[in-house]
């Protein structure tokens, strides 16, 4: 099945990518490697989460964030495709951030929403390597930031 009727029948839309907030690219392809910038939870052109883990953002707010972060990644591979996501033949790895509050230890379970993104969207191709780690500021005071590398053909 292509990745375009798998999110049909999963019933995601795939978001427009969304712009750099800074001096740096949203991805890069080199060779056969696609380095996804850190994904913030954007949603419809403005954050749709704001603040830290364990104090005025829940736990299950933070994993709804992360799996945002995953699909602003996956509009990000598309662009980086042109549009052919069957293109992607591996999620290499991600690498979570989890803005949270000190003694927070759930940052694999939050970032496990994005990684499940990916297995679902990309099936046995959406396996990867994945970091999870937890800090006491991100960008825009979102609660998750997420990056990746992902292998294309």
């Amino acid at each position: 099945m292509s990745v375009e009727a798998n999110l049909k029948e999963l019933g995601i839309d795939i978001p427009t990518p969304v712009a750099p907030v800074a001096n740096y690219l949203p991805f890069i392809v080199t060779g056969n490697l696609v380095s996804v910038s850190g994904q913030i939870p954007m949603q419809d052109g403005k954050l749709a989460f704001e603040g830290k883990v364990g104090d005025t953002v829940s736990e299950e707010d933070a994993c709804a964030a992360a799996k945002l972060c995953g699909l602003n990644i996956i509009a990000q591979l598309k662009a980086a495709t042109n549009g052919d996501l069957n293109r992607v033949k591996r999620i290499v790895k991600l690498g979570g951030f989890v803005n949270c509050v000190d003694g927070f230890g759930n940052q694999p379970k939050v970032i496990n929403a994005a990684s499940d993104l990916m297995v679902a969207v990309f099936g046995d191709k959406g396996r990867h390597s994945r970091s999870a780690v937890g800090t006491n500021a991100l960008p825009l005071n979102v609660p998750v930031e997420i990056d990746a590398l992902v292998e294309i053909e």
